[in-house]
This record gives structure tokens, C-alpha cells and sequence, in this order.
């Protein structure tokens, strides 16, 4: 994407699966926001559209993977790979090859994906992590050997090419891991790498239609202001879900829970994405102004919906792995704590067990989880009550989630509205509800924010 930018090209970005933190890299790699696209959260008809609005504008369009080429929901069935959603675009793949330790093994091996699916199309193979020029020299040998894919380039390995991980992935683009500098190593490296000149000719041109009008009618009523937690501890977002608001008539007010003191003002609701308050916990936790602002808004009634880090933020603790412990905004009679390996991670099919703030009951939704916390003790011992009947990839029946209190609701699942895009439109709806709830009721004249 950087290496295309350079040359003056409009880049679309885009990633197949359920990611925040690369499209926030693309971001900044081709300074246009990154849309995801998902076989399994999404019907064929919205990922189709996402990506035509994306790309009227665009001179081409970079899609990157999830895993392995033909990697998605289960064993048995292609949905949410990057394959199905090759062939869904009609779009040709460049296959990237981690050639550590491959010899003349590396032609069996394309030679697999090559034939695995015929429906897919390549437009070639990149190797990466390559020893030497020599290495490349030699898998160009062994791929001449009727694979029926050009090989492209390839990347030598280089110490320079890397970014920073920790537990739930990459290092977040807000934290900036790539600087200018950081950009311009990788864009020349591939310059260098790749015959791009090859593969853009080798691309084929789109005729992209205009959007279905389904997609970009106009928001009825009057706007609502939505505040949207927006920092280092809260980046877990999809745009999708940004832009459906808006389209249903929601104004985004972005805050800092971390810096802010007190909430932007003349809100109707709250939205609190994921990320890291397990890292700032510390910093959130002390904010008390702030947290006690969220809490008091909870309990007017003001509609707040919080996903994974979110909800953990609006829980009563936050409790570390060595067993320091947190207060936070204690909207919900819950405790969250932090462990050293991974605690849940798939797709999630939601059924709302009742009306919530995203549609009344029955309606189905779909997200991803991807958490290293989970709550402690019994939560099923609580008063909190669940509207959420969720079903995994592995189970054979539902379990109760979202927990719900006043009209607050929080869940450790990050929904993809595009899976119900009415969703949006109903969040507003009960911010606008409670907009004109409280201009008809009279307030005190002073709040007091103090710990209740």
C-alpha cells in the first residue's frame, strides 16, 4: 500500500476477517481509513457493496488476508476465508509464501494452493523471508517446474521489517509502531522486492457500480450526539459500525475516558469500543470524575453500549494478573481479571433473547471475540440481567451474554452492525428517545459526581 501511494496511485485498503488493528495500519499506509470484509459476519451482497463505495474514488485496491489463504469458520466450509472472498470480488490473489527453510519443497507447496480450489485465480507469488538472493534464484528454478503461477519477488529477511506485538496482536497504529521513516523502509523494500510494474498490468480494471441506494438513504428524524471513546485504551472500532450510525442520523462526538475529565457535553449516548484499558487501567481508574460521569449517565437512563474493553471499563474492578485490582465506572455489578493466556477467540452468532438497544427480540447479530479477560467469579450468581443467547462455532447450544442494566448493555462480543445494519438505526433510535425523555423532564441544577 505504501509502495502504490509513492507512486502516486489512490490506494483502497481493505482486510478480510475480523481485525481492528491492521486496517489501522493500512490507514496510515495508504491515508485512507480501512474497511473490513467477512464471509462469515457479512452477506455476499454488503461485502460486495463495502467494497464498490470504497473503491469509486480509488485507482486500486489492496484486500489483505486472514491467516492462511484458505483459513475461515470451520475444517469443513470456505466461509470467512480470503478465497471465498476472492471469489466473491472476482479478484486475483497474490500468494505470500514464508520461504524459512523452504527449498524445491516451496513448488509443492504453491502447487497446492494452486490446485486446492480451481475457482481461485493468482496473479502471482511473493516470497518472503528469504536468505539470500541465491535462495530466490532457486525457488524460481523449482517453480518453473509447471506450478502454473509466475513468481513475482521476493523479500529478503530483514530485522528493519518488523512491528511490535503484544497479546491481542500488532502494536495499534495509534500508538504509531511505523513511523514515516518505518513506511518508507517497507515501501522501498518491496519496490525493490516486486516487479510491481508486472502485477498492476497483470490486474484486472473494475467498472465499479454506483451503490445500492439501500445503502446511502438518508437518516429520518433529528440527529442525536453520540460520544464515542476514542484512545489508546478504547481503538477496537470497525468503521462500518461508525458509518451506519451516522447514516441513521447519529453526530460522533469522540472523548478520552483516560484524559478527559468530564464527558462532552449534551450527549444521548455512549459508545465504548474495544482495546487496552488492561494496559491504562491505572490511568482510567484514577480519572474518577470521569468514571463516576459514565456511571451517573447509566443510571438516568442514557443508552451505553460497550464492547470487550468497553464493558470491562464499565464493570465494577478490573482485576490484573498479579492480582492488582482497579475500581472502574461500576455500571455493571461485575468483576473482570486478566490471565496470562488466551480466554476466548472465534466467531459468535448473537440472538437477541429480548429488546435491547440493537433491535427488539429475535433479531440475530454476528461478531468475533478475542479476549486474554474473562469475568470473575459466578456472573451467573449476579443480578445482571442477559439478553444475548450467543452460539460459538463448537457448541450445540446457546449461552446467555450481554449483560444488561437500566438501558446500559455490555458484552465481551464485538458486533459487526453490517450483519444488521437496522441495528444502528436502533441504537439511535433510543438515544433520540431519551434525548426528548430528558428535555421533558426537569434536572436538579447541580450534579454531584461523587462515588456512589
Amino acid at each position: 500500500m505504501a509502495a502504490l501511494r509513492r507512486r502516486g496511485l489512490r490506494v483502497a485498503p481493505f482486510k478480510v476477517g475480523p481485525d481492528f488493528i491492521d486496517p489501522g495500519h493500512h490507514a496510515q499506509a495508504a491515508g485512507h481509513t480501512g474497511r473490513n470484509l467477512d464471509g462469515w459476519m457479512l452477506s455476499r451482497e454488503y461485502n460486495r457493496e463495502c467494497f464498490q463505495r470504497q473503491v469509486l474514488n480509488a485507482d486500486v485496491a489492496v484486500i489483505e488476508g486472514a491467516m492462511g489463504l484458505f483459513d475461515g469458520f470451520s475444517g469443513r466450509s470456505e466461509a470467512g476465508s480470503t478465497a471465498q472472498m476472492a471469489k466473491w470480488l472476482d479478484l486475483p490473489v497474490l500468494l505470500v509464501v514464508d520461504a524459512a527453510g523452504l527449498a524445491r519443497s516451496a513448488a509443492a507447496l504453491v502447487q497446492g494452493f494452486v490446485r486446492f480450489d480451481p475457482q481461485v485465480r493468482f496473479a502471482g507469488v511473493l516470497f518472503n523471508n528469504l536468505g539470500s538472493a541465491g535462495h530466490l534464484r532457486y525457488l524460481r528454478d523449482a517453480l518453473a517446474q509447471d506450478v502454473g503461477v509466475p513468481v513475482l519477488g521476493g523479500l529478503l529477511r530483514d530485522a528493519r521489517m518488523t512491528v511490535p506485538e503484544r497479546h491481542l496482536g500488532l502494536v495499534t497504529a495509534d500508538e504509531r509502531p511505523l513511523s514515516g521513516d518505518g513506511l518508507q523502509i517497507l515501501a522501498q523494500a518491496l519496490e525493490e522486492a516486486l516487479d510491481l510494474d508486472t502485477l498492476l498490468a497483470a490486474l484486472p480494471r473494475i467498472e465499479a457500480p454506483p451503490p445500492h441506494p439501500a445503502c446511502v438513504r438518508a437518516a429520518t428524524g433529528t440527529p442525536v450526539r453520540i460520544g464515542v471513546a476514542r484512545d489508546p485504551a478504547f481503538c477496537f472500532y470497525y468503521p462500518d459500525n461508525l458509518a451506519l450510525l451516522a447514516a441513521a442520523g447519529a453526530v460522533l462526538v469522540p472523548f478520552s475516558p483516560l484524559s478527559d475529565r468530564v464527558l462532552p457535553e449534551a450527549l444521548d449516548g455512549l459508545y465504548f469500543g474495544g482495546g487496552y484499558p488492561e494496559l491504562h487501567a491505572e490511568q482510567l481508574s484514577a480519572n474518577r470524575t470521569m468514571r463516576d460521569q459514565v456511571r451517573l449517565c447509566s443510571r438516568q437512563g442514557m443508552p451505553i453500549y460497550a464492547e470487550c474493553g468497553g464493558f470491562m471499563y464499565l464493570c465494577g474492578e478490573l482485576q490484573q494478573v498479579n492480582g492488582t485490582v482497579h475500581p472502574m465506572c461500576g455500571c455493571f455489578a461485575l468483576r473482570t481479571r486478566m490471565h496470562a493466556t488466551l480466554s476466548r477467540l472465534g466467531y459468535r452468532r448473537v440472538r437477541l433473547a429480548g429488546d435491547t438497544l440493537l433491535g427488539r427480540g429475535g433479531a440475530e447479530l454476528r461478531g468475533h471475540e478475542f479476549h486474554y479477560s474473562a469475568l470473575s467469579g459466578d456472573a451467573a450468581a449476579t443480578t445482571v440481567d442477559t439478553v444475548f443467547a450467543v452460539e460459538g462455532r463448537k457448541s450445540g447450544g446457546s449461552t446467555p451474554e450481554g449483560y444488561t442494566v437500566y438501558h446500559t448493555l455490555g458484552s465481551y462480543i464485538h458486533l459487526h452492525f453490517g450483519s444488521r445494519p437496522e441495528c444502528a438505526a436502533a441504537f439511535v433510535e433510543k438515544c433520540r428517545a431519551f434525548r426528548e425523555k430528558k428535555n421533558n423532564t426537569p434536572l436538579p441544577p447541580t450534579f454531584n459526581f461523587q462515588l456512589l
